[in-house]
C-alpha cells in the first residue's frame, strides 16, 4: 500500500540525526560532541533516542572502540547525501530571499580582462542584482552553498553540474605598437632580435603552444624558445607587452580589448587554435535562482558578440 506525504516525511528528531552522523563519522562521542559543542553525555541521549526511534542499534562498542552495525552502515550514506540537500536548499531559501546577491568565481585572468569591463552591462540592465565575484583558480564547493556559479577555463568536463560553453580560444603573437615601430618585425625569423614573453599560466592543455612548439611548428631554428620572462597569469603577459616588454603568445580573447583599443597589434596574422574553452557552471538547483538565469543569459549573450565581433575582423582581415 502506498504511503501517505505525511507518513513519508514523518522524520526522527533532527537533532538525534545530527548527532548520528557526527558520532558515525569520528567513531567517537566525545569529538562529536566537540563537533556540536554539547556534552558527550547529550550525543549518548541523542543516539540512545535515536536507536529507540529505529529500534535497531546503530553502534556496536567494541574495546578498541565504536564500530557501526550493519544497518548504521547501510544508512549512513544517504543520511549524509541528505544533510548535504538540506544545506543546498538552506542556501537556496536565502538566495531566493535575498535575490539582490549573486556570488561567483572566476579564473583570474578572464575576471579582469574580459568579465569585469563588461559588468556594467549587467549591472544596468538588473539594477536589483549585487554581484560578488572572487577570481581564483581552486575547485569550488558548491555543497556549502556560498557560491552560485563559476566560470572556468577547461575541457568542459564538469561532473553533476550544468555547463553551458561560452567563448572558444586562440593562441596569437602580440606585441605593443611602440616595440614594433621601434624594431621591425618582418617575419617570425626576427623573433631573434626580441625578447619573448612566456605564458606560464596552470592550464593543462597540451593543445596551447608555448614559444618553443610555436616556432618549432614553422621550422624555425635562429630562435631560443626557452628563453625570456615568464609569467604564471595570462594577464601579466598581456600587460608586460602592452608595456613593451618584448613579444608574448598571448590568449586571443583575454587580449582582444587591448587589440581594439590600440595597444597591442599582432605583428603576424597566425592563430592557433586551442582545446579548452570557457564554460559557466552551476548546480541544477541554483539554475532556478532568477539572478542566476540573468547573468548566465547575459553572459551567453555577451559571448555570443565577443565572437560575431571577432568573424566580422576575421573575415574583413581574410583570415
Amino acid at each position: 500500500m502506498e504511503r501517505s506525504a505525511d507518513q513519508r516525511r514523518r522524520l526522527p528528531p533532527l537533532n538525534a540525526l545530527k548527532a548520528f552522523e557526527a558520532a558515525a563519522r569520528h567513531l567517537n562521542f566525545s569529538r562529536a560532541a566537540d563537533e556540536l559543542s554539547v556534552t558527550p553525555g547529550a550525543v549518548s541521549q541523542q543516539i540512545q533516542n535515536l536507536e529507540d526511534y529505529v529500534g535497531a542499534a546503530l553502534f556496536k562498542r567494541t574495546p578498541k572502540g565504536l564500530l557501526l552495525t550493519d544497518a548504521a552502515q547501510t544508512a549512513l550514506p544517504a543520511l549524509r547525501e541528505a544533510f548535504d540537500r538540506l544545506a543546498e536548499a538552506a542556501s537556496l531559501l536565502t538566495a531566493a530571499v535575498d535575490g539582490r546577491r549573486l556570488t561567483l568565481t572566476a579564473a583570474p585572468s578572464f575576471a579582469a580582462k574580459w568579465l569585469v569591463p563588461r559588468l556594467g552591462k549587467f549591472e544596468l540592465a538588473h539594477p536589483q542584482v549585487d554581484v560578488w565575484l572572487s577570481a581564483g583558480m581552486d575547485v569550488v564547493d558548491f555543497a556549502s552553498g556560498e557560491v552560485d556559479l563559476a566560470i572556468r577555463y577547461g575541457g568542459g568536463r564538469y561532473p553533476g553540474l550544468e555547463v553551458t560553453r561560452l567563448l572558444s580560444e586562440t593562441v596569437i603573437p602580440v606585441a605593443s605598437p611602440g616595440l614594433l615601430a621601434a624594431n621591425p618585425l618582418e617575419d617570425p625569423t626576427g623573433l631573434t632580435h626580441h625578447i619573448l614573453l612566456h605564458d606560464g599560466s596552470p592550464d593543462a592543455d597540451d593543445s596551447c603552444p608555448d614559444w618553443a612548439m610555436w616556432l618549432a611548428a614553422r621550422g624555425i631554428k635562429n630562435v631560443d624558445g626557452a628563453r625570456g620572462p615568464r609569467f604564471n597569469q595570462s594577464s601579466l603577459v598581456i600587460e608586460a607587452a602592452v608595456n613593451g616588454r618584448g613579444i608574448a603568445l598571448a590568449k586571443r580573447t583575454l587580449a582582444q580589448a587591448d587589440l581594439d583599443a590600440g595597444r597591442l597589434v599582432t605583428p603576424f596574422e597566425i592563430a592557433t587554435a586551442v582545446d579548452f574553452a570557457y564554460y559557466v557552471v552551476h548546480p541544477k538547483t541554483k539554475g532556478r535562482l532568477p539572478q542566476v538565469k540573468a547573468f548566465v543569459s547575459w553572459l551567453i549573450q555577451e559571448a555570443a558578440a565577443h565572437e560575431a565581433a571577432l568573424r566580422t575582423m576575421d573575415n574583413g582581415a581574410g583570415i
